[in-house]
């Protein structure tokens, strides 16, 4: 099987003729910035410059050559883009490391941080000096909102002022770009759409006031979500109309859970976000021959029914540390509906804190647990950090690639 064959065999729960990778292929499957050259060291590979395209994460571009080594069979629709040397500017990693971010990211110095500001000026996100990732300081909803506004609030938003270009990539832009990128590789093509709901209001709000919100005020909740929706909609219509026939699975975001369980009821959940879930992904398959993915952090164990309802193909991390994500019962509940995209090593304790040797037995176990039949793609649990030894990288992914 050819990578893009592999993923999609996955996807439609069908066995494939070894486990399917992911590595970089999206925000939440890739390594940190620091992490990185370390890697390529260790792997005997020559230097290359360092280029972190997310700089709120602080996580590099996956060269090529690394992603060889480790067999990955997916590649994020941003690789067709910005990989051209005028798209970045020199920077320093927190650790001294030499790195390049693009050139449109307003990164700056202001006394013993760094500050990503907006167009108009107000600091969005802070990095102090000691940290290794950048954290939002200014949620314009909280204190009064205005439902008029959204449009232009989000276009100033922590996200937006690192995401992209100043101005919009026109839809010929963006076809262009997914369809080189189709043309030169055989891996399955991410794109990365979003469309959060649950996230953008604590964005906006902050999370407390976001929650409050929720119980106290439901109907000016829904107000909220309407106003976001015709956002989503409208976006997604040109997104996919755009790049839909060049990629395979497009993700959305909404991180519902916590270490314990949900953040929510899955009641509430049913009543502000089920409904509208439901929409956008219903609406992505009509437009396009795509599978649907929802990136969701946490324990959501008992909302996995009603995302499953809602349609929805594959879910990633499943964060196998949380409460109730224990992979068997997972799988055995719930492995005929849905594909398990993650879950193939815990990057909270074990990556960063276990021997190569306690690595390669929790990644063995957990392929063997998650991959019978299919719907199942390796990814770690969220991305490598700054921390892991380039030693336990190589024993995870090779105790895959062994497994198969």
């Amino acid at each position: 099987m050819k990578s893009r064959e592999r993923i999609l065999a996955a996807l439609d729960h069908r066995q494939t003729d070894r486990v399917g990778v992911d590595f970089s292929g999206h925000r939440s499957s890739g390594i940190a910035a620091i992490a990185y050259p370390k890697l390529r060291e260790h792997l005997g590979l020559g230097p290359k410059p360092v280029r972190v395209y997310d700089v709120i994460q602080q996580l590099a571009v996956v060269d090529e050559d690394v992603l060889d080594r480790f067999g990955a069979d997916t590649i994020e629709l941003g690789r067709g883009f910005a990989l051209d040397a005028e798209s970045w500017s020199p920077w320093t990693l927190p650790d001294g490391t030499p790195c390049f971010v693009p050139a449109w990211t307003p990164i700056e110095r202001d006394d013993k941080r760094w500050v990503i500001r907006s167009k108009s000026g107000r600091v969005l996100a802070h990095m102090p000096d000691g940290a290794l990732y950048f954290e939002q300081t200014y949620f314009p909803f909280v204190d009064g909102d205005d439902l008029d506004a959204i449009s232009d609030v989000l276009a100033e938003s922590m996200w937006t002022a690192i995401a992209s270009p100043p101005g919009p990539i026109d839809s010929e832009q963006l076809c262009e770009g997914a369809k080189r990128l189709r043309a030169r590789s055989d891996r399955a093509i991410i794109g990365l759409f979003g469309g959060n709901l649950f996230e953008v209001g604590q964005f906006l709000y902050r999370n407390d006031v976001f929650m409050m919100l929720l119980a106290s005020e439901p109907a000016h909740a829904q107000k909220f979500l309407d106003k976001l929706m015709e956002i989503h909609m409208a976006n997604l219509e040109r997104f996919l109309a755009a790049v839909g026939e060049h990629i395979d699975i497009i993700l959305f975001g909404d991180d519902l859970g916590m270490q314990t369980g949900p953040m929510m009821s899955p009641a509430m959940y049913c009543e502000f976000f089920k409904p509208r879930h439901k929409l956008l992904w219903s609406r992505a398959k009509e437009l396009a021959d795509v599978k649907v993915m929802l990136h969701c952090c946490g324990g959501v164990r008992e909302l996995l029914p009603h995302l499953i309802e809602a349609g929805v193909d594959a879910i990633n991390p499943v964060q196998i540390s949380c409460s109730g994500m224990d992979a068997g019962e997972l799988k055995a509940e719930f492995g005929k509906d849905i594909t398990f995209w993650g879950g193939g090593c815990d990057t909270r304790d074990i990556l960063p804190n276990g021997t190569t040797e306690q690595i390669a037995e929790h990644v063995g176990r957990q392929v063997k647990i998650l991959s019978p039949g299919g719907g199942f793609v390796f990814q770690q649990v969220h991305n490598i950090l700054a921390n892991v030894k380039p030693e336990s990288i190589v024993a995870m992914f090779d105790t895959v690639n062994a497994a198969s």
